[in-house]
């Protein structure tokens, strides 16, 4: 889309306003350190949901509820038939958890509609400011359960009967904190969706580039893997006559990593969890237990890694007489994202004169599950040094209103102008 064609060239969000909201939000679970933990469905959770439905209401929207918790704030469009233009993410975080995380998506969603508001701007299109239940999973399994259950990855029955470490349902906490709405998840319509986040990774910081371009989310496969040996004295037990499943482990964790290698620049293998039996210093090991971590943008990709790590694991076997056994435990299939909502977020980078970049996530977020029932595309912004899911977690605040700019462009893309009261280029 050319500079001139482009809805409204001149418009941008209020940087400052946004950065408040930011800042406001993230006193309701303040730590010391600088973070927020504000846990799905607790007391501080009930807080900032009611802080940003007012908000929402105080911008003119009106909030409706699903019965598995999430929120969705509409502002109207000239045509009500349409299905809505939304944005959106999460407000629940990690114990440990950042200012921006998922907290963005969605104050971003706000700004958009409040910058509208200023400039009296109407869209065909209904706008909408969606926030998803647990998107985390820090306190309830499974993670990016609302957006899940909306797209019918799992019953609202299952996640119903999730519970806490101290025995509580979500049911019982949706209704303790009154966010137990009447809505079928699923039911509520979707003309496409757009969800801005920082990057939760080095990528952006490191190319020194603005906007994520995002184009998928890496698919996963989660393993269990587990070596037996045979447990003897460290000093009388010969090194040829050992079976140390130790050895055998981290010969299979190192495959791990260099079949990633293999798939770079965006395949990925960590080993993250290693338990050793009888974990003694002066005992050779006769059990070892790790997981298995392998990503790759592709189904097929992914699937191809861990063929090559089970093909190590039977020749290691054989070689060895050591048993190797592999289990799958999760799943997680690769998402790619609508290429008009790349293009659209490509073109307003474009337009804003923003660097770009294509990239792909390595994280999961409520856009995949919303990707299974509309076009769906993400904005990517740098978080200082990649780091996330920690409480000093930071993004700069001009690259905070560059990804809304970016944001609030995409979705008059799609949404389509009407009005303009104030006569905004």
């Amino acid at each position: 889309m050319k500079l001139d064609s482009h809805p409204l060239p001149d418009l941008r969000i209020n940087a400052q306003r946004l950065w408040q909201a930011l800042m406001d939000l993230a006193q309701i679970g303040a730590t010391a350190k600088g973070g927020v933990c504000r846990l799905a469905l607790s007391d501080l959770d009930r807080q900032g949901r009611d802080m940003v439905t007012q908000w929402g209401r105080e911008a003119g929207m009106t909030v409706t509820l699903d019965q598995i918790g999430n929120v969705f704030m509409r502002r109207p469009g000239r045509n009500p038939d349409l299905p809505p233009i939304m944005t959106g993410s999460h407000i629940d975080t990690q114990p440990t958890g950042g200012k921006f995380d998922g907290n963005y998506g969605v104050l971003a969603g706000l700004e958009v509609v409040r910058c509208l508001n200023d400039h009296g701007i109407e869209t065909e299109a209904p706008i909408e400011v969606a926030f998803w239940t647990n998107e985390e999973g820090s306190r309830f399994v499974p993670v990016m359960m609302g957006s899940g259950v909306f797209a019918g990855a799992f019953s609202l029955e299952h996640a119903y009967q999730a519970r806490d470490q101290d025995g509580k349902s979500v049911r019982e906490e949706l209704e303790r904190i009154g966010y137990l709405g009447t809505e079928v998840p699923g039911q509520h319509p979707i003309g496409a969706y757009f969800e801005t986040h920082i990057e939760q990774g080095p990528v952006l910081e490191d190319a020194g580039v603005t906007i994520g371009v995002v184009t998928g989310v890496l698919g996963i496969r989660w393993f269990d893997c587990t070596v037996m040996g045979m447990e003897a004295h460290a000093g009388p037990t010969p090194m040829p006559l050992r079976r140390d499943a130790l050895q055998v482990a981290t010969t299979l964790m190192q495959s791990v990593v260099a079949v990633a290698q293999q798939y770079a620049p965006d395949g990925r293998g960590t080993v993250g969890m290693v338990q050793v039996h009888p974990n003694s210093r002066n005992v050779i090991p006769g059990r070892v237990k790790f997981s298995i971590d392998l990503r790759h943008p592709t189904d097929a990709g992914v699937d191809a890694m861990a063929d090559k790590v089970k093909a190590l694991a039977q020749r290691l076997q054989e070689e060895t007489g050591q048993s190797i056994q592999i289990e799958l435990v999760s799943s997680y299939p690769a998402q790619v994202f609508h290429a008009e909502c790349a293009q659209a977020v490509t073109e307003a980078a474009q337009h804003l004169g923003h660097s770009h970049m294509q990239v792909v996530s390595g994280a999961g977020h409520d856009a995949v599950y919303t990707a299974r029932l509309a076009p769906s595309g993400m904005i990517f912004i740098p978080c200082k040094d990649g780091i996330s899911h920690n409480e000093i977690e930071d993004a700069k605040p001009e690259h905070i209103a560059a990804g809304c700019n970016v944001l609030l462009h995409a979705m008059l893309a799609k949404a389509g102008v009407v009005r303009n009261k104030l006569n905004v280029k």
